[in-house]
């Protein structure tokens, strides 16, 4: 009996009002202990002092989705549903800000199109904090008219599906709704009519101050110039003089950079041109060396094998080395014979073949200090 709905409410969009919150999260708030206690017996006068003690607002939190209070008390208004007057009361509390929070919300689920456009967006001024419990239990902070502007603009808001309204650009055009006005549209009418009051000054004053008259031109009056027959005229010839001018930078820049890409293209040429010749002077080095390192094997013989033919012929050349032609052989006696005449003679005019040792030994020392022998 506690959760049925109010025999005397209405049915709102078809349906029962409760129907409004899904079936998972009303019977989640029947067995929540807030419900049983504290909703327990509410009307909508009691309801006012419950909505008074609520310090957050926001859907269902934690592991097992638990409510919050301010889901519970939407759910008591959808099964008592209070007047309309009540309601707006609650939008129009500036005291309590969770109190006008809460009407809005319900509002927002109940009301028309008209009623939800015309109370819901003045509380867009309104920007008060508001604390906020999220799906994980946390506390956020947010403002009323981040909460107003969620309810008009998004689908879900506090785990509840918000019903479908009619965008306010079509309700203008068919009349139904006044085009919004702003709350500081007043504040902007007077600051025009102090520029207005300002330009109408300086062109009393005579424009003697050219800085004064430049000040107090006003943009209709820059338009209506702009609107002159001959205007046209001198745009479109500073236009083309304009356009001239950076097609002509465009030239000189283009010549510029082929100019300077030509030149690291010759800087690049001649460098690559170096690094070839190195290289290839590198390679003849390395050959150079190869062919030495193995002709120094082949001299040491470094523990290689030989073939037969080679060593044929190395033996061959040996031979020929150790038995020269006869011719040779006596060339080089009467070489011989010649050198030992004439080693006789120099030992025979040094006087060191004397038979007497002693002279012999002295004349040997004469000789080396190169005085004339003894007789």
């Amino acid at each position: 009996m506690a959760n049925r709905t109010d025999p005397a409410a209405k049915s709102i969009r078809g349906t029962n009002p409760q129907n409004l919150v899904e079936k998972i999260v009303r019977s989640k708030i029947y067995q929540n202990t807030y419900w049983k206690e504290q909703c327990f017996g509410l009307t909508a006068e009691t309801l006012v002092d419950k909505a008074m003690e609520l310090d957050h607002i926001g859907g269902t939190h934690g592991g097992t989705r638990r409510p919050t209070p301010f889901i519970c008390l939407i759910l008591k208004m959808l099964q008592i549903q209070p007047e309309k007057d009540i309601v707006v009361e609650f939008i129009k509390n500036d005291d309590y800000k969770y109190v006008r929070v809460l009407g809005a919300f319900y509002l927002r689920l109940t009301g028309t199109d008209i009623d939800v456009y015309r109370y819901l967006e003045p509380l867009y001024n309104d920007y008060r904090k508001l604390r906020m419990q999220s799906a994980d239990g946390k506390f956020v902070l947010t403002h009323v008219d981040e909460v107003i502007d969620e309810l008009l603009t998004k689908d879900y808001a506090c785990d509840i599906a918000m019903p479908r309204v009619k965008k306010r650009w079509t309700l203008e055009s068919h009349g139904i709704l006044e085009p919004r006005k702003s709350v500081l549209e007043d504040d902007f009418e007077e600051e025009e009519e102090k520029e207005e009051n300002e330009q109408m000054d300086g062109v009393e004053n005579g424009g003697n101050d050219e800085k004064d008259y430049h000040h107090g031109r006003s943009p209709t009056r820059e338009r209506d110039r702009d609107r002159r027959p001959d205007s046209h005229r001198y745009r479109d010839r500073d236009y083309d003089r304009d356009y001239d001018r950076d097609r002509g930078r465009g030239r000189d820049r283009d010549r510029d950079r082929d100019r300077d890409r030509d030149r690291d293209r010759d800087r690049y040429r001649l460098r690559d041109e170096k690094d070839y010749g190195r290289e290839r002077d590198r390679d003849r080095d390395r050959e150079r060396e190869g062919r030495d390192r193995e002709r120094r094997g082949r001299d040491r013989g470094g523990g290689r094998r030989r073939s037969p033919s080679r060593s044929r012929s190395r033996s061959r050349d040996r031979k020929r080395r150790r038995s020269p032609s006869p011719r040779k052989n006596e060339a080089e006696e009467t070489k011989k014979k010649e050198k030992k005449t004439s080693e006789k003679k120099e030992k025979k005019d040094d006087g060191t073949d004397h038979p007497d040792p002693e002279i012999a030994e002295a004349n040997r020392i004469r000789a080396s200090l190169g005085l004339k022998p003894l007789k």
